[in-house]
């Protein structure tokens, strides 16, 4: 009897090892992540507006049909990318993924507290090359650091109804990311 209970936690403890393993493996094996199905549809350091997600067919999955969104594919290597959106009338998020769909920083209109979001993404070499002016506070420029040189920053704003959809629409098609100039 014992050793019949010795076997079962046995077998229990190794599935629950193969299947944490597997769980943890699959973002990194995984082929079609969105970063990999955004590459066709996005040019580099560029905002492109999503298309609204239907039943059928869905850019990348599990979209809300209730948020417009649009993305910037970025890539650092050329140096620091600005980005600015206004906010709509409802409710805007931006949030920041490296290329391999892992969120490091997210940011939404009530936490930024003014009619755009502007902030300015580098890596860590490229921001300890920021000269320090004693002009300009933390508070007038928001500087995020990403982990890594590629990934996606992903706008989200609001509609409340269906009728909003295009004032939604609206506030995203004024967002920009580009690379900014040296100084």
């Amino acid at each position: 009897m014992v050793r019949a209970l010795l076997w079962i936690l046995a077998a229990v403890l190794l599935g629950g090892i193969v299947h944490l393993s597997t769980v943890l493996a699959m973002p990194q094996a995984a082929k079609q992540d969105a970063y990999s199905r955004l590459v066709p549809l996005t040019p580099v350091n560029t905002m492109v507006q999503l298309a609204a997600p239907t039943a059928e067919a869905a850019i990348v999955p599990f979209m809300d049909p209730a948020f417009a969104q649009a993305v910037c594919r970025y890539d650092l290597t050329g140096g620091a990318l600005k980005l600015i959106t206004p906010v709509s009338q409802a409710y805007t998020s931006v949030t920041f993924y490296t290329r391999k769909s892992v969120a490091y920083y997210a940011i939404n209109d009530r936490a930024a507290g003014r009619r755009t979001i502007e902030l300015d993404l580098m890596t860590p070499e490229q921001h300890a090359e920021v000269p320090e002016e004693e002009d300009v506070t933390a508070a007038d420029r928001l500087i995020i650091e990403s982990p890594s040189t590629m990934g996606l920053i992903v706008l989200r704003a609001l509609a409340p109804e269906p009728g909003a959809m295009p004032m939604a629409r609206g506030a995203l098609a004024g967002a920009t990311c580009g690379i900014q100039p040296v100084q």
